[in-house]
């Protein structure tokens, strides 16, 4: 495995993220316990929940899974650089959801309980809450820090320009703002490119893409209906947005088939070239799936094959090749 420094801090990660949002309602309790031993056999450190996850289970229940596999001991708590979220509504009384001091405190709080530590490496915003004031968001997060509760925070889902308002606020109060920002990026999304990652990488944050594979249609999903293997990608949604998508995803899964390699390790791969992508994030419901992402590590994409997969998955905006504001003005 290998490892990169998440942001601007110090903080030591691995360049593959174990998502467990599968954990509880994909993957039993059993499962999900030998997927995160496995993954810390391969060397991923840098493991993500929600306190929201499993809710159709029953609320909170996938960081109650986590919880009981830290309980087990081994180093399993030490060696896991442990990343987790709170804003979605944890119950129906008001306060019990979002970004105030006193939701951020009982969040905090409820999600500690549950995993069975003392402290969360990263605790980051699910969502933007616009009606709090970033004072009172980071006056109540310094207090976590004071407390020893939580090492770094981060955000998720944020426009370019809520980073900034995050990151500004934080420098006026002398604190060390966000190191990570977890967006949807992939190959056939890459809104991103436009505002978020050059503010990211503006001060310092590591970009965290979450549904690398946007639910699976990069992930080799016609190969795979070809051998009538079952797929999530071929209901709902995802199939409207594969039938929408045929002869592109066709391409480029037989892009991947000519440089010998799987359409899931090609997507990988790809956003681990992308300058200012700390560790996309694999959420696998079974070993095999977690075995076949560490494949994407070890895969270099040489400037042809980028400028191939550019063509395919054009970057947005009318000049998306330039930067904003050029991708979208003169």
């Amino acid at each position: 495995m290998e490892y990169t420094q998440l942001g601007r801090s110090g903080l030591s990660v691995s360049r593959l993220m174990l998502g467990t949002m599968n954990f509880g309602p994909e993957a039993s309790e059993e499962d999900s316990r030998v997927i995160m031993d496995r993954a810390h056999d391969h060397g991923i450190n840098f493991f993500d929940t929600a306190n929201t996850y499993g809710r159709s289970v029953e609320l909170g229940f996938t960081e109650q899974i986590l919880g009981r596999w830290f309980a087990l001991g081994g180093g399993r708590r030490e060696k896991t650089v442990l990343a987790t979220k709170l804003y979605g509504q944890m119950g129906e009384w008001p306060n019990e959801g979002r970004l105030s001091a006193l939701n951020i405190r009982r969040a905090a709080d409820a999600s500690l309980r549950r995993l069975q530590t003392d402290y969360l490496d990263l605790y980051q915003m699910h969502h933007v809450d616009r009606n709090t004031p970033w004072d009172e968001i980071w006056e109540a997060f310094s207090v976590l820090r004071q407390q020893g509760k939580v090492l770094y925070f981060g955000s998720s889902n944020f426009a370019g320009w809520h980073l900034a308002q995050a990151q500004e606020a934080a420098r006026a109060r002398h604190f060390l703002g966000l190191v990570s920002e977890q967006s949807l990026y992939n190959l056939m999304s890459r809104w991103v490119e436009l505002e978020v990652l050059p503010a990211a990488r503006h001060y310092g944050m590591g970009v965290i893409p979450w549904s690398p594979l946007y639910s699976g249609l990069l992930g080799g999903v016609l190969r795979k209906q070809q051998a009538g293997a079952a797929s999530r990608s071929s209901s709902g949604r995802a199939a409207q947005t594969l039938e929408a998508h045929r002869d592109q995803i066709e391409a480029y899964e037989k892009l991947a088939a000519d440089l010998g390699a799987d359409p899931a390790d090609v997507a990988l791969a790809w956003l681990l070239h992308q300058d200012g992508v700390t560790a996309p994030i694999i959420g696998p419901r079974t070993i095999e799936q977690l075995d076949g992402s560490l494949r994407a590590v070890e895969l270099k994409l040489d400037a042809d094959t980028l400028a191939k997969l550019d063509e395919l998955f054009p970057a947005p905006g009318p000049h998306g090749s330039k930067p904003a504001p050029e991708a979208y003005a003169w």
